[in-house]
């Protein structure tokens, strides 16, 4: 049994779901100490509160929001902040790592816990999406995008460099640049619950939106003719077809698994889940969160959904796209969304010992 820390950041759901879904499939054969921030300690705290596995909270770089775009100054001022006291913060996970002696560090796009594995000569791996920016040819996105890919992609580069093996976590796979030795693609780390699941039809639409809806958006939703049920704002009191839902991991899975069709912010990990089950996706990319926008764009180059953004979001393009979505099935080879195998072998590769038969009656077995 093998001894491990895992960082993440705490930034949406997809890095606490990654990190969840891989120590579920290994926590039987290895020990986990888990570093998070924010939402993310919060979701990962919660599953683990009852087990073995330590989740210890720590800070983290965070997107802040103002009227209903990314703050570019409140960001850049919070990472200020943050990197003023990196070093401190990297002096203590040092002390926890001298302290705990684990055999390997995992980070999920987390600067502070490699650093510390860096100086302790603790080998280190990345299992995350945005690696995709530097080290995928993003050369068939708009000019725009690809400026603003690479400008993004010096500030991924500062983040950590000494990795042993990088692992890109996308639905979406850009091949990756030449010379890129020690880069490995999977897709998105699918739970046990998802790969069993049976996708059903209840007729009903599933939206999450993580920060804000604008009235437009919820006036149109209102209007579709259809069970809408909406996740990321709140309980709020039910308005005619719309339903508000608390967040609950198990009942959004639940109405993910039966649902006609997902409109979501374009986060990279729900919109592989929401494929992997044969659900259309409309998403709806924040405004200034140009990664979302880069998903946008392989979510519809892909046939896996469109995409609009929040100002153009009104009844008759949600019509446009829910009207077909019983007849369009989803383009995407969904099989290739599970990413696990992909995770689970790179991992194996790094420890001192081969020590985990991650696949004897494994579900990631039943779906490779």
């Amino acid at each position: 049994m093998a001894r491990i820390f895992y960082s993440l950041a705490g930034e949406g759901r997809g890095h606490a779901t990654r990190v969840r879904a891989i120590v579920e499939e290994l926590r039987n054969f290895h020990e986990f100490t888990i570093f998070a921030p924010a939402a993310a300690y919060e979701l990962l705290a919660a599953a683990f509160a009852d087990s073995t596995i330590q989740v210890i909270k720590i800070p983290g770089l965070m997107f802040h929001y103002s009227q209903q775009r990314m703050d570019y100054l409140r960001t850049v001022r919070d990472a200020a902040g943050y990197l003023f006291r990196l070093n401190p913060l990297v002096n203590w996970m040092e002390a926890k790592i001298r302290d705990g002696q684990p055999d390997l560090v995992i980070t999920d796009f987390d600067p502070a816990l490699p650093r510390a594995a860096e100086r302790c000569g603790i080998p280190y791996l990345s299992i995350d999406h945005q690696h995709l920016l530097t080290d995928c040819d993003l050369s068939q996105l708009p000019l725009s995008l690809r400026v603003s890919a690479s400008l993004m992609a010096q500030v991924v580069r500062m983040y950590y460099r000494h990795q042993r093996e990088t692992v890109i976590s996308s639905f979406y796979f850009p091949s990756v640049l030449p010379l890129h030795h020690n880069v490995q693609q999977s897709g998105v780390l699918l739970r046990p619950e998802v790969l069993q699941a049976t996708s059903e039809s209840a007729g009903h639409v599933l939206v999450y939106l993580r920060r804000f809806a604008s009235r437009a958006i919820l006036q149109a939703l209102k209007q579709c003719r259809r069970n809408v049920l909406i996740y990321g704002l709140g309980e709020l009191p039910s308005d005619g077809n719309l339903r508000f839902c608390p967040v609950d991991e198990r009942f959004f899975l639940e109405d993910l698994i039966a649902c006609d069709a997902l409109i979501s912010n374009a986060g990279n990990q729900l919109i592989g889940e929401a494929i992997f089950l044969g659900k259309p996706v409309l998403a709806i990319p924040e405004v200034g969160n140009f990664e979302q926008f880069i998903n946008a764009h392989f979510l519809r180059a892909e046939g896996g959904g469109d995409w609009i953004t929040a100002d153009r979001f009104d009844l008759t393009e949600l019509m446009a796209f829910l009207e077909p979505t019983c007849e369009r099935p989803v383009a995407v080879n969904r099989h290739r969304m599970n990413g696990m195998p992909t995770v689970i072998a790179a991992i194996e590769r790094h420890l001192p010992r081969v020590t985990t038969p991650a696949f004897i009656n494994s579900p990631f077995q039943k779906v490779a």
